[in-house]
């Protein structure tokens, strides 16, 4: 069965209480580790997760138009003008003051809200060795993205399905390769490469 619309909503609501609440115990010397975004560190991540809450839709807009259309290139140069103006703690008081916020991509939906903040909090976890998102959760996140979504981070799926040892994920059609749902969210998120297969 499909999630509803308020699961979504719910799981994302949950997952920046996560978030947040990991967040509040790290030192100022995790908050400067390397993440898994390329060229930033933990507290680049978390401005760009708290972005929307801070930033007007005008002015986002706008930076896109000054990166010359290119979202990516904007999202970066935000994010490293925002830490240099912004404290850690003033960024933890963003997620913890926006934890319902209403936000959603631009074509994402409440899916997107989800994905984006489960994909990101793995940006952090995962190079800090701390819990991620629950299983259940990355598989909401994940859903079953087509080969657009996976092309835009340069996954192919051709001859291989991806499938969750704790979670229902089942993704492509081919040779069976059995993975931990976080895993399978860092794949298709083009975090990781896909395994080597025969």
């Amino acid at each position: 069965m499909s999630p509803t619309e308020e699961d979504l909503r719910r799981e994302t609501f949950a997952e920046r209480r996560r978030l947040a609440d990991l967040l509040a115990g790290l030192t100022p010397a995790q908050w400067a580790e390397s993440s898994l975004c390329e060229g930033w560190r933990v507290r680049e991540v978390v401005a760009h997760i708290t972005m929307a809450y801070r930033i007007s839709g005008p002015r986002v807009i706008a930076g896109i138009l000054a990166a010359r259309g290119n979202f990516n290139r904007y999202a970066d140069r935000q994010a490293r003008k925002d830490t240099a103006r912004v404290s850690d703690a003033e960024l933890l008081d963003s997620m913890r003051a926006n934890i319902e916020h209403p936000w959603k991509p631009p074509r994402g939906g409440q899916a997107g809200a989800l994905a984006h903040d489960v994909l990101h909090g793995l940006d952090i976890t995962e190079p800090l060795g701390l819990p991620s998102a629950p299983a259940d959760r990355i598989a909401l996140a994940i859903g079953q993205p087509d080969k657009r979504q996976l092309a835009y981070f340069g996954v192919d799926l051709d001859g291989i399905s991806l499938v969750a040892e704790d979670a229902d994920i089942h993704l492509g059609s081919g040779t069976p390769i059995t993975l931990p749902a976080k895993d399978i969210a860092l794949i298709v998120g083009g975090r990781r490469p896909v395994p080597p297969h025969s």
